[in-house]
C-alpha cells in the first residue's frame, strides 16, 4: 500500500473512533440507533408531506428534499461504519473511497443550498406576503431545486477530480469513520496547493454567500417581525421560521466547528464535530421540523393512522 494512488488496488483503512473491541460494540448499536432513527424520521416526513395536499406548499416541498438529501447522506456513512465496526477488516478500496467523499461532498453542499432556498421562501412569506403565491410559484421551486442540485453536482465533482490528483503514500489508517476530504489531504505526500485553493474559493461560493444570503434574509425578516403591533402576531410570525433557523444554526455550527480552522490544525480530536454534522444533524432535523409544528403533526397523524386504519381492515 506504499506507492501512489493509480493501482487498482490501493486501500485505505476506517479505523473509525476507537480500535479498542469493547468501545467498538457499543459505538456499533449507538451508531446503528441513531442511523435507524434517521432513516425512520426522514422517511416519515417524506411520506406525510407527499400524502397530505394541505402541505403542498414551498416551505413543505423544500423540507421534504431537505429530508431525502439527509437520507442519502446518513446512507452514505453509517453501514459502512457499521459494517467495520463488526469486522476485523477495516479495508475501503481507492474507488470505494472516492465515491464516498464526492457524495459526501454533494450532499453536504446541497443541504447548505436547499436551506438556502428554504430562508428565501420564509422571507417572502413574511415580508412580501401579498406576493407569496405569485413569488414563490411551483416553477420557481423546481428550478431553485434543480440549482441546488446542479451546483451541488458540480461541487462534488470538482473536489472529487481533483483528489485524483493526489498522490499517498506510507500509512493510509483513516482514524474517522469516513472518508474525509481534510483527512485525505492530511495523508498526501503530493503537492496539494491547488486543492487548497479551490476548496477556499468554492467553498466560499457555495457555502458563505448561501449563509450571508440567509443572515440578510433574517434581517430582513426580524425587522418585519417587529413591526407586527401584537405580542401574539410577533410570536405566531417567529414560529413559522423558528424551526429552520434552528437547523440552520444545527448544520453551521456543527460544521464550523470541523471547517473553520487550518488544514495543519486538524486533529482526531475533530472525531466529535464531524459525529455531529454527519449524524447528528441528519438525526435531529425532523424532530426539530415537526415539533412545534402542527401541520406536521397532523399529517403524521393522519399518515400513521390512515396506514394503520388500512391494515385494520
Amino acid at each position: 500500500m506504499d506507492g501512489g494512488n493509480q493501482s487498482g488496488d490501493s486501500e485505505f483503512l476506517l479505523m473509525g473512533l476507537s480500535e479498542i473491541p469493547e468501545q467498538q460494540q457499543i459505538l456499533f448499536w449507538m451508531f446503528l440507533s441513531m442511523y435507524l432513527v434517521a432513516v425512520v424520521g426522514n422517511v416519515l416526513i417524506i411520506l406525510a408531506i407527499g400524502s397530505d395536499s394541505r402541505l403542498h406548499t414551498p416551505m413543505y416541498f423544500f423540507l421534504a428534499n431537505l429530508s431525502l438529501t439527509d437520507l442519502f447522506f446518513v446512507t452514505n456513512t453509517i453501514p459502512k461504519m457499521l459494517v467495520n465496526l463488526q469486522s476485523q477488516n477495516k479495508a475501503i478500496s481507492y474507488t470505494g473511497c472516492l465515491t464516498q467523499l464526492y457524495f459526501l461532498v454533494s450532499l453536504v453542499a446541497l443541504d447548505n443550498l436547499i436551506l438556502a432556498a428554504m430562508a428565501y421562501d420564509r422571507y417572502v412569506a413574511i415580508c412580501h406576503p401579498l406576493h407569496y403565491v405569485t413569488a414563490m410559484s411551483p416553477q420557481l421551486c423546481i428550478l431553485l431545486l434543480i440549482l441546488c442540485w446542479a451546483l451541488s453536482i458540480l461541487y462534488g465533482l470538482i473536489h472529487t477530480l481533483l483528489m485524483t490528483r493526489v498522490t499517498f503514500c506510507g500509512s493510509r489508517k483513516i482514524h474517522y469513520i469516513f472518508c474525509e476530504m481534510y483527512v485525505l489531504l492530511r495523508l498526501a505526500c503530493s503537492n496539494t496547493q491547488i486543492n487548497h485553493m479551490v476548496l477556499i474559493a468554492t467553498g466560499c461560493f457555495i457555502f458563505l454567500t448561501p449563509l450571508g444570503f440567509m443572515i440578510m434574509s433574517y434581517v430582513r425578516i426580524v425587522r418585519a417581525i417587529l413591526r407586527i403591533p401584537s405580542a401574539t402576531g410577533k410570536y405566531k410570525t417567529f414560529s413559522t421560521c423558528a424551526s429552520h433557523l434552528a437547523v440552520v444554526s444545527l448544520f453551521y455550527g456543527t460544521l464550523g466547528m470541523v471547517y473553520l480552522q487550518p488544514l495543519h490544525t486538524y486533529s482526531m480530536k475533530d472525531s466529535v464535530a464531524t459525529v455531529m454534522y454527519a449524524v447528528v444533524t441528519p438525526m435531529m432535523n425532523p424532530f426539530i421540523y415537526s415539533l412545534r409544528n402542527k401541520d406536521m403533526h397532523g399529517a403524521l397523524g393522519r399518515f400513521l393512522l390512515g396506514k394503520a386504519f388500512q391494515r385494520s381492515t
